[in-house]
């Protein structure tokens, strides 16, 4: 109850925010007071791949920090694992302004100079024509010229049928990433175990899913790398004398990683994802590309939490038909195994899905422009005050499966 009427007064003093213009400007209006959580035992931030949109992310984590809620572990994949080594890697108070550091400077053109601020937003603040032949060139530049701190073309271009090493054989180079990475984020405070992080990635010569985390492996910027060398554009990534490709090649999400973690431990969730599995059927060959992506991206997250979610109630069943055994039969080998696989925790997963906005094209995910990504940021700081403020959200599920699932974007309609 109490937690209850803490959401009530966060609630009557929240606004929403902003989703155009300067990140920046935004981060005071409608912000929220901090939030009581109930006693979680993890608090976990969860980040799909999706390149560009990442900067959803940068703004759902924004509202989390201004809410005082500090995730305990972070897993990521793609440009979700790139901020996963940001946030992980730098002090609480430093996190914000290094994300927006890192995202300033992406979305930058790697060779020239960028327009002036006020020229680039004049062009997408205009008509819709001249807003959507202004991101396409935005995205036309980035297949050509790269983005800055990030990826670089490879000069000159690779033959197809000539052969060289695996870290050479894609389009870009990505060693600007790794200077970007080491520069931003401190890997001793990474390693420390202060928060835990997993990333993953897949082996390229076995097939497998990997999963890098630092309970169990010093992480270095060649790992949250290896989760983002999405095939053919960025080469595959060398670590330890094998070579990993992007962890969204088999699954774009690494919620069951959190979720399936055994000690099993009463959890809160985030899970920020960056494709939605739900638009609308397309009527051209290039809207057919972009749902494409959606659909083979969106990794079937409410499939996934689905799942869960019953395979979590089979287990709180199990619990409560031990405590009817009779004293003198759980010693049987049966009750035993049933005392293994049944459990008593709870999880709570808040979804935050990007939605996309009518300048997107299929282009999306490789579309840097500087207004763009301070859309999607506000679009995520948006989206998280407003999930926060919501009644009972935050609570201890409470019904026979102990888990429960919430979705802003799902709740509106």
């Amino acid at each position: 109850m109490g937690q209850r009427n803490a959401m009530r007064r966060v609630r009557a003093g929240a606004t929403s925010a902003d989703t155009g213009g300067q990140h920046a400007a935004g981060r005071g209006a409608g912000a929220v007071p901090p939030a009581a959580l109930p006693p979680y035992q993890t608090v976990a931030l969860v980040l799909q791949g999706g390149g560009a949109l990442g900067a959803y992310q940068a703004g759902v984590y924004e509202g989390l920090h201004e809410a005082g809620i500090l995730p305990n572990w972070i897993a990521g994949i793609s440009i979700g694992a790139i901020n996963t080594a940001i946030i992980a890697g730098n002090a609480p108070k430093d996190r914000v302004s290094k994300l927006k550091a890192f995202w300033d400077t992406v979305c930058q053109p790697a060779y020239g100079f960028p327009l002036p601020p006020a020229v680039e937003h004049a062009f997408f603040d205009s008509s819709t024509p001249v807003r959507t032949a202004f991101t396409t060139m935005q995205a036309l530049s980035a297949l050509v010229d790269g983005q800055r701190g990030f990826f670089v073309p490879r000069m000159p271009p690779p033959l197809p049928f000539v052969s060289g090493t695996p870290g050479t054989a894609s389009w870009y180079d990505t060693a600007p990433l790794k200077s970007t990475l080491e520069r931003l984020c401190d890997f001793d405070r990474i390693n420390s175990g202060e928060t835990r992080v997993s990333i993953a990635a897949v082996n390229v010569g076995t097939g497998n899913f990997a999963y890098f985390d630092n309970q169990h492996t010093k992480l270095r910027a060649e790992h949250f790398i290896a989760s983002g060398s999405l095939p053919p554009g960025f080469a595959a990534t060398e670590i330890d004398g094998e070579y990993y490709w992007d962890g969204g090649l088999m699954s774009n999400t690494p919620l069951s990683e959190v979720i399936q973690a055994s000690p099993r431990r009463d959890t809160l969730a985030f899970q920020v994802d960056l494709w939605s599995a739900q638009g609308p059927v397309p009527t051209n060959l290039t809207d057919v590309q972009g749902r494409m992506k959606d659909i083979q991206y969106s990794s079937r997250t409410r499939l996934v939490t689905d799942m869960m979610q019953h395979s979590q109630r089979f287990r709180h069943v199990l619990r409560e038909v031990l405590t009817r055994v009779a004293p003198e039969h759980r010693d049987d080998p049966w009750c035993k195994l049933a005392e293994e696989l049944s459990s008593s925790h709870r999880y709570n997963v808040v979804e935050l899905i990007y939605r996309d906005k009518e300048f997107d094209g299929n282009y999306k995910d490789y579309q840097f422009g500087l207004s763009t990504m301070n859309v999607h940021w506000s679009s995520g700081l948006r989206d998280i005050r407003e999930s926060l403020v919501q009644p009972g959200w935050l609570d201890m599920p409470e019904n026979d499966a102990g888990f429960v699932t919430h979705d802003i974007h799902r709740d509106r309609r």
